[in-house]
């Protein structure tokens, strides 16, 4: 049976490699359903993602194109993984204090307790060593969500530090050693 990833894409310059990921995943096999936050759409388009898992792309709560259907609900009832990626440092703080006021958080909310969750962070260096993010991430995981630990490098505001998005290889065998422990 074709396991369900649904990916969310936050608003991050890492965005646009929120592409390649569900691409490569998508030949491995995988259903992949895309929700995004409205800061993703400024670095990437839906279609382009769309186009990519051959899934529509869900951006925003209020929006139900299908009579008797609740995107964050079901979206949520039907994914096997639940991944941000990349996740932004305003995306990390609203899923660490339960607010629900985009598709990803409100989805991210509906999850099944059971329902493996992985987090990508991708943010300046400074903003993920931050005290509060750092809390926040920590909150996340005590509840069992599963952080991929950012790379270090030079990042797009050209400092140095960790705050990169992990590679993409990283990322994918984290999904597949996740799903792997959740069928056991």
């Amino acid at each position: 049976m074709t396991k369900t990833i649904l990916l969310a894409v936050t608003g991050s310059i890492s965005a646009y490699k929120a592409a390649d990921l569900s691409n490569q995943l998508k030949k491995l096999g995988y259903n992949i359903q895309v929700i995004m936050s409205q800061a993703a759409s400024e670095f990437i388009t839906p279609l382009t993602l769309q186009v990519l898992s051959k899934n529509p792309v869900y951006l925003d709560l209020m929006t139900e194109d299908q009579p008797g259907r609740i995107n964050h609900i079901d979206l949520a009832k039907e994914a096997d993984l639940f991944i941000v990626a990349p996740a932004s440092a305003n995306t990390i703080a609203k899923l660490a204090h339960g607010m629900a006021d985009n598709l990803v958080t409100a989805t991210a909310l509906a999850l099944p307790s059971d329902t493996p969750k992985l987090l990508a962070p991708a943010m300046n260096t400074k903003m993920y060593d931050n005290p509060l993010t750092q809390r926040n991430l920590m909150t996340l995981k005590e509840v069992g969500y599963k952080e991929i630990e950012p790379r270090s490098g030079k990042l797009a505001c050209r400092d140095v530090g960790q705050g990169a998005l992990a590679d993409l290889p990283t990322i994918i065998k984290t999904i597949e050693e996740t799903l792997n422990e959740s069928q056991k």
